[in-house]
């Protein structure tokens, strides 16, 4: 559990320190846009006040999504203290987790989550934006998907299995 804490702590420090330092030191929030590794990434100010992709962003739903966060992160603290796994298993909780807590105080601050990062490759242009926590939480819910399960991909759930009956 220890190492679930720690990597949300890391990973939600990097998140807001690389949205600190991109939208307001290197002042992406009135230039909106700096070419990084022109054509492939470049930062774009994006404001999501929506779900993944700006879905739903026309309802106002800032404190829904603040609280669902927050309930999600809660479940899977609990789910991985009850259950264990492996050091991935708590490594991609971590990653959910500080993603999750990385979103929600942008969330509480700015009423939107400040995206930035835009990658594009081969003539074709992403419209899309991200940041760091976006990414842990994608990285930490595969990681969970993988890592978790009947123990075949890592160590057995510390929660008692009734033994199976002989034939």
């Amino acid at each position: 559990m220890r190492l679930t804490l720690w990597t949300a702590f890391w990973v939600f420090l990097l998140d807001q320190a690389s949205k600190y330092i991109v939208v307001h030191w290197m002042d992406l929030i009135t230039r909106l846009h700096i070419d990084v590794w022109s054509p492939f990434i470049e930062f774009r100010m994006a404001w999501n006040r929506g779900v993944n992709f700006g879905l739903f962003a026309w309802l106002d739903m800032r404190w829904f999504l603040v609280v669902l966060a927050c309930v999600i992160t809660l479940l899977v603290l609990f789910w991985i203290r009850r259950d264990g796994g492996s050091r991935w298993t708590f490594l991609s909780a971590g990653l959910l987790v500080g993603g999750a807590m990385g979103n929600v105080v942008d969330r509480v601050l700015y009423g939107a989550v400040a995206d930035f990062l835009n990658v594009s490759c081969c003539g074709i242009e992403n419209p899309y934006a991200f940041n760091v926590a976006d990414i842990a939480v994608f990285a930490g819910a595969v990681g969970l998907v993988i890592f978790t399960g009947d123990g075949r991909n890592g160590r057995k759930s510390a929660r008692k299995r009734p033994a199976k009956k002989a034939s």
